[in-house]
């Protein structure tokens, strides 16, 4: 179900909150000389379109968040490891500098839980008494942090606590373990009084586990809903997030020194920038407005054009990709952002000569700004992702009518921006309509005529945090397994059908590929070339050879599933899933949220 919300005024820090919490942090480390390890969890099984390339190419934003967040705290002895570089990377065979690292972190999104539990059960075969902290974090712990925590007698794995909000959440729990540190001492040592203290109950955005003496957890604490920061303007910079990069290998163990800086750009060729969050739009199978507290926060374009010309200047980094939900969403912000960049020069050159740039945006949007799109193209921007979902409405109306769609397409095409539609395959859109536009071959062949570049298709899954995740199972749309495979995390990436009320949900399945394959092959690569339409002719003919190389590996890696969903035997559930550990409350301030008030915290003695 959807985050609940914190009253009114108390959703975001106050303006220098944060930065205080940093100076705080930092006297507070002085003289700890912690050490620490960030793993980003990553399922090798998601690979393809459309994430194909951008998943290996592209250091993710969170864990280097993390990590510049760390730095900037005093606590640089800190390393980045990355498993789509590091496949092998066990924490227990870690070290820095010769010793086991005092924390380590693990952030995952959901479709990335099993390789998560496994770094958590490595860390945790390590001795209790020199173990580190186990911190985990990211989307997966957010909406559902009791499947990192494990309460089986014969496997008692599970992270120390779970952090369930960005990076303000993170800091102030180390204020207060630092404040009940010894130095000398193991770090998890210091957690374990605090927690048994209660002195991290005052801290909003945690979920930790307490049990008997065998380690088994035999209960949750949540202290609530964190509070967000407001003004992004204060958080660290992202280049110090890539100075924490573990370099690419196949050891167990970590390298002796980050990634250098020559060898950034090599490896993560695109830079993932937060620039804004937050959407206006209410989609009900979407949990971004509520995780954002319904507000919409940003970056000053000051800011944002000091970012990519730092990094340009100290990695080489040209390509930046915006982790926006929607940047035309907020008007005022986008046009500030785009005049910024649009007026800094890089080594006397404009900063559009040098720096590429794209993020996502909705048909709505586009064509509120159509006016002042001469301005985002001389502000570097090439690409932008369009949430056209489904242009009949019959998902969801966002504006994105057939009409409304090509003209905003026009206008992008006309300015030299391409147009990148997202699209979502639902049980109401059929693949082909004889005299309509509403299947989906017939909405891909307009968006391609209207002069998309590229295009991503995903079907719709249930989202962990949206208003439709109980809906979905309880209605018995959800699948358990089909033909005796269970459903996997990994496959809620929306390249598999795991639910749908569809009476041959196979179809469903090959009408996606067969959409890719629409849009992606071997004619239109040639006539990108041979005979092109618009002046995006070179980045068409790119985005078709990528398309065609990841359209193979979807279907090498759909195909079967595809076959059992035609055998059929789909075994259904009716219940959301839900944490088999029982979670008490922290009773918090009233303002903290408006969730029904929460029991008070019990610990088993």
């Amino acid at each position: 179900m959807e985050l609940p919300r914190r009253s009114q005024g108390q959703e975001l820090l106050k303006t220098g909150e944060f930065t205080a919490l940093l100076s705080r942090v930092r006297r507070a480390a002085a003289g700890h000389d912690l050490t620490s390890v960030i793993a980003c969890a990553f399922d090798p099984r998601t690979q393809m379109l459309p994430f194909v390339y951008a998943d290996t190419h592209m250091a993710p934003a969170g864990v280097r968040a993390i990590g510049a967040a760390m730095c900037a705290a005093g606590l640089p002895r800190t390393r980045i490891v990355l498993q789509q570089w590091n496949r092998r990377f066990r924490p227990s065979r870690a070290r820095i500098e010769g010793q086991l690292p005092d924390i380590f972190m693990v952030s995952a999104m959901h479709i990335h839980t099993e390789p998560a539990i496994e770094l958590i059960r490595d860390a945790c075969s390590i001795s209790p008494d020199d173990r580190p902290l186990i911190i985990a974090g990211g989307p997966k712990a957010i909406y559902e942090p009791w499947d990192l925590f494990s309460n089986d007698p014969r496997d008692p794995w599970g992270a120390d606590v779970v952090v369930t909000g960005e990076e303000h959440v993170l800091l102030s729990l180390l204020e207060r373990l630092l404040s009940a540190h010894r130095r000398g001492e193991p770090f998890r040592r210091a957690f374990l009084r605090a927690r048994d203290g209660g002195i991290l109950d005052s801290v909003p955005g945690l979920v930790y586990g307490v049990g008997g003496a065998d380690g088994v957890t035999q209960q949750l604490v949540n202290t609530g809903v964190q509070c967000l920061l407001g003004d992004l303007d204060e958080l660290p910079h992202p280049s110090l997030g890539y100075s924490l990069l573990e370099p690419p290998g196949r050891m167990a163990e970590l390298a002796d020194k980050p990634l250098p800086a020559r060898l950034v750009r090599r490896y993560s060729p695109v830079s993932s920038l937060v620039l804004t969050y937050g959407c206006s739009f209410s989609c009900h199978y979407c949990p971004i407005p509520a995780y954002n507290q319904r507000q919409h926060r940003g970056k000053s374009g000051e800011r944002v054009a000091h970012e990519m010309t730092h990094l340009y200047r100290e990695y080489g980094l040209r390509y930046f990709f915006g982790a926006d939900d929607n940047f035309f969403d907020d008007r005022e912000r986008a046009l500030e952002i785009a005049g910024a960049l649009a007026g800094t020069e890089i080594n006397g050159r404009p900063l559009r000569h040098t720096v590429r740039w794209g993020t996502e945006v909705t048909v709505h949007g586009t064509l509120a700004m159509k006016d002042h799109l001469n301005l985002v193209r001389s502000a570097g921007v090439r690409a932008l992702w369009l949430g056209v979902e489904d242009m009949s409405g019959a998902l969801v109306s966002k504006g994105q009518t057939v009409e409304n769609t090509v003209e905003a397409f026009a206008h992008l095409s006309r300015r030299g921006i391409c147009p990148m539609p997202m699209m979502m395959h639902h049980d109401g859109q059929p693949l082909w309509t004889r005299k309509s536009r509403a299947g989906l071959i017939n909405q891909v062949r307009i968006l391609r005529k209207a002069g998309a570049v590229g295009l991503q298709i995903l079907a719709l899954t249930p989202a962990q945090g949206s208003r439709s995740y109980e809906e979905t199972y309880e209605s018995g749309a959800a699948f358990q397994s089909v033909s005796g495979r269970p459903v996997e995390p990994y496959m809620a990436d929306g390249n598999y059908i795991i639910a749908s009320r569809a009476a041959r949900p196979w179809l469903k399945q090959a009408g996606m590929l067969l959409a890719y394959l629409y849009f992606y092959n071997p004619l239109r690569f040639l006539l990108a070339i041979v005979r092109p339409k618009s002046r995006l002719y070179l980045a068409d003919a790119g985005m078709q050879g990528l398309g065609m190389w990841g359209l193979t590996r979807n279907v090498r890696r759909t195909f079967g599933w595809l076959v059992r969903l035609w055998r059929g035997n789909i075994r259904r559930t009716t219940s959301a899933p839900g944490s088999p550990i029982p979670i008490v409350h922290v009773k918090v301030a009233a303002h903290d949220t408006h969730s029904p008030t929460p029991k008070p915290a019990g610990r088993p003695s």
